[in-house]
């Protein structure tokens, strides 16, 4: 494999559902994110970790690539969903990363996301190869966040969601020809306190605006580019203003940076912005682009991506996919109208337990029973078919796709205790029963619920899809596994 890996692939995530700057406007007399005209907002069952699955899932996708094949994972998050757990672990489970694969957690800044793009450069090629074949492993980046304020602050008016993922390798066609930071000392500009979920700043504009020019400035000094070169410019956008006032200081015309800016619609991603940019640029065909992310405190990284013009870079996005919500259930998404989850009364299901079933809720391991061969899953006890009792199933990978058999809403007071809190932040949902295909014509019935559709919309026949979501937490550890939706939506 090449020492200098390039991109091969990208994906992008954002959450379907998006809030408007007028409703805001409506709900406060005033909008404090200049330049936002919608962001997008996570359902009640999605965080970094799971936006963050969706982008790399993609990004796989589009390189027509497995997880088996990725020997470095990266992954980037100011609002990673634990303080303190290796999420690349879930994730890499998630993506069936082989377990030997070099993993690494990046957080505390929005320039997170280029720190792991340069980390993976950095480190390639990958000597923990995925495969028996080198030249078949591959790097894996992934950026993701969801940041939030108070509900009055202007960062809160800003922030969005959304997530990217970069498949490397030594095919890739887009190369990063040269790489550059630059940190100065400007504290304040934008911090979390320990324990908050809050992003604060101190309302300095002048101070932030100086920040921010001085030190993205300084990075993209270093890469000695003409501004004239650049066809794309993707800036961090803690707003959709900033980044046009940074123009003049970094060389670039401000229609380099409209042309991959993604803050206007999905608002302030954090360290997914300049990855989102980045990504959206190389699905649109730029052949140069200045990717330049600021991270308070303050440091920039400034990164030139140039493509060696033998073909496309492969690209699977999913960022135009938007419904309106109001205010009230911006708010009720967020958590902030109801009052958490019921004390007592759900299923308890321990950590122990729970892990023996991930290979059935990430990776959608069936079993085929050896007496009759029909699918089962989970692959345990009886055959559902010729209820033989079987003590060894044959392993059998579900492809993630299937038709609903049947289907029904859950309301509130109808959910389970365990999934109160999600009834109460998302509404009714539907659940339903789906058979998922496996190999050569043989599906398995599952049970899964069904997100990013109407519940009542839901019926008999629909083509359906896995994504990974949120199942609930208890004891303070989050379950995650599949659920379905229907096919071609995020």
């Amino acid at each position: 494999m090449t020492t200098d890996p390039g991109i091969e692939a990208v994906g992008a995530y954002a959450p379907r559902f998006r809030v408007s700057a007028e409703v805001f406007e409506e709900a406060w007399g005033q909008f404090h994110a200049a330049g936002v005209e919608s962001k997008a907002v996570p359902d009640a069952d999605e965080d970094a970790l799971t936006m963050g699955y969706e982008a790399a899932a993609r990004a796989l996708d589009a390189a027509d690539r497995s997880g088996a094949d990725v020997a470095f994972l990266a992954f980037a998050s100011t609002t990673p969903p634990l303080a303190e757990e290796d999420l690349t672990a879930r994730l890499g489970g998630m993506l069936s990363v082989p377990g030997a694969a070099t993993r690494h957690v990046f957080t505390g800044s929005t320039r997170a996301g280029t720190r792991a793009l340069d980390a993976a450069l950095s480190a390639g090629p990958w000597e923990n190869g995925a495969t028996d074949d080198e030249d078949e492993s591959v790097g894996l980046v992934v950026a993701a966040d969801c940041p939030r304020g108070d509900p009055d602050s202007t960062e809160d008016h800003a922030a969005g969601a959304g997530a990217a993922g970069f498949v490397l390798s030594g095919s890739g066609n887009a190369a990063v020809r040269r790489r550059a930071e630059y940190a100065t000392e400007y504290p304040g500009t934008r911090f979390r306190r320990s324990g908050s979920q809050s992003v604060e700043g101190l309302g300095a504009t002048g101070y932030e605006r100086q920040a921010f020019t001085e030190t993205l400035a300084g990075a993209v000094e270093q890469l000695a580019v003409h501004g004239s070169e650049i066809d794309a410019a993707a800036v961090q956008a803690p707003n959709g203003k900033l980044p046009y006032r940074a123009a003049g200081a970094l060389g670039v015309d401000t229609e380099a940076i409209q042309r991959c800016a993604t803050v206007h619609e999905l608002g302030d991603t954090a360290a997914a912005s300049v990855p989102l940019g980045l990504a959206s640029a190389l699905a649109a065909g730029a052949e140069r682009i200045l990717a330049a992310s600021f991270g308070s405190g303050a440091g920039a990284d400034a990164l030139l991506v140039e493509h060696d013009g033998t073909g496309g870079v492969a690209a699977n996005t999913a960022l135009d996919d938007a419904e309106a919500v109001s205010y009230a259930e911006y708010l009720r998404k967020r958590g902030e109208l109801t009052t958490g989850p019921p004390e007592g009364g759900g299923a308890y299901v321990s950590v122990p337990s729970w892990r023996r079933t991930l290979d059935q809720r990430h990776r959608l391991l069936a079993g085929r029973c050896p007496e009759c061969g029909s699918l089962n899953f989970p692959p345990e006890g009886a055959c559902n078919s010729c209820k033989i009792l079987v003590e060894e199933y044959d392993e059998v990978e579900l492809t993630g796709e299937g038709t609903v058999e049947a289907a029904t809403v859950i309301s509130q007071g109808g959910a389970p205790p365990e999934f109160a809190e999600q009834q109460a932040q998302s509404g009714d949902f539907a659940v339903a029963v789906v058979a998922l295909e496996g190999p050569e014509d043989s599906s398995a019935s599952v049970p899964a619920q069904v997100v990013a559709a109407e519940p009542e919309t839901v019926e008999i026949g629909d083509a359906v899809e896995t994504t990974m979501r949120r199942i609930y937490t208890q004891e303070g550890v989050t379950r995650y596994g599949f659920k379905v939706r229907p096919q071609g939506t995020n």
